[in-house]
């Protein structure tokens, strides 16, 4: 999974501008067509995967924290994330393939305040606990928290249930995510793709609107300014091997992203 990119082209180069959770479409779109998606899109995938390899697994809804918009205190949003339980023997655990650069990249078990490493020197824990706005102290969430190294502040991620969540309620959340003027997938253009050393994730190359950096083990290169749209689908091939067809490339056009600047 570390092969399949977290990203939401599909939303800016593509006619229909919308997502689908259909197994059967996210197969062709990951497997056939070397694509990634957004959080219900890869957890959704990934899901399937599991379950059809004799997992005992269930997904979950998330309140993503506003401080990963830049709102440091401001509380968390609605549901608008996926993730995933997984029984084994040994415990459960919550298994996240679709929150970006942030998100674990390896299964975490549901014990509290257990430390976890990460893309070294990252860590990561979880928490159980109640969110500032809930108004029962009874209302207990999975808190998940990470750090970019152990001398650094915690930061809120996002808070997850235990509680199944089913298909028509990924649904509704999938409409608000991918149509909702208020999020920020319908405004920037992102991908983000581990970078593999053998079998260990070492780090990261995203692209967030105009830029495209490369952080590895918490080191940050910038690679790049894109100016032009056409430098962007470029940087689109060659750092994350996606090469967009002409009709995904004509998508983009009028929709007011980002680049104001468009070798059409």
């Amino acid at each position: 999974m570390a092969r399949v990119p977290f990203e939401n082209l599909a939303l800016h180069y593509s006619k229909h501008h919308s997502v689908s959770l259909d197994p059967q479409h996210l197969y062709k779109k990951v497997v056939c067509n070397g694509m990634g998606g957004y959080c219900m899109e890869n957890n959704c995938f990934f899901g399937t995967v599991l379950r059809s390899l004799g997992y005992d697994i269930y997904s979950a809804g998330a309140r993503v924290s506003n401080a990963t918009n830049g709102v440091p205190d401001g509380g968390f949003g609605g549901w608008s994330h996926m993730v995933n339980i997984v029984n084994l023997q040994s415990g459960r655990y919550m298994v996240d393939v679709g929150f970006g650069s942030d998100g674990a990249v390896h299964p975490l078990a549901l014990k509290p305040d257990m430390i976890s490493s990460g893309i070294s020197p990252q860590e990561y824990r979880l928490r159980h606990t109640n969110i500032a706005s809930n108004t029962s102290r009874d209302q207990k969430l999975w808190l998940f928290q990470h750090r970019n190294s152990s001398d650094d502040e915690w930061n809120d991620a996002y808070c997850f249930t235990e509680l199944e969540f089913l298909p028509v309620d990924y649904e509704i959340m999938n409409f608000w995510t991918s149509q909702s003027e208020k999020t920020w997938f319908t405004s920037t253009v992102v991908v983000v793709r581990m970078v593999l050393d053998g079998e260990n994730v070492v780090g990261t190359i995203i692209m967030g609107g105009n830029e495209v950096k490369r952080r590895i083990q918490g080191k940050t290169e910038h690679l790049g300014k894109l100016k032009t749209e056409g430098e962007r689908v470029e940087a689109l091939k060659e750092w994350f091997d996606i090469e967009l067809s002409e009709e995904e490339r004509g998508g983009i056009k009028g929709i007011g992203l980002d680049n104001a600047s468009r070798d059409n």
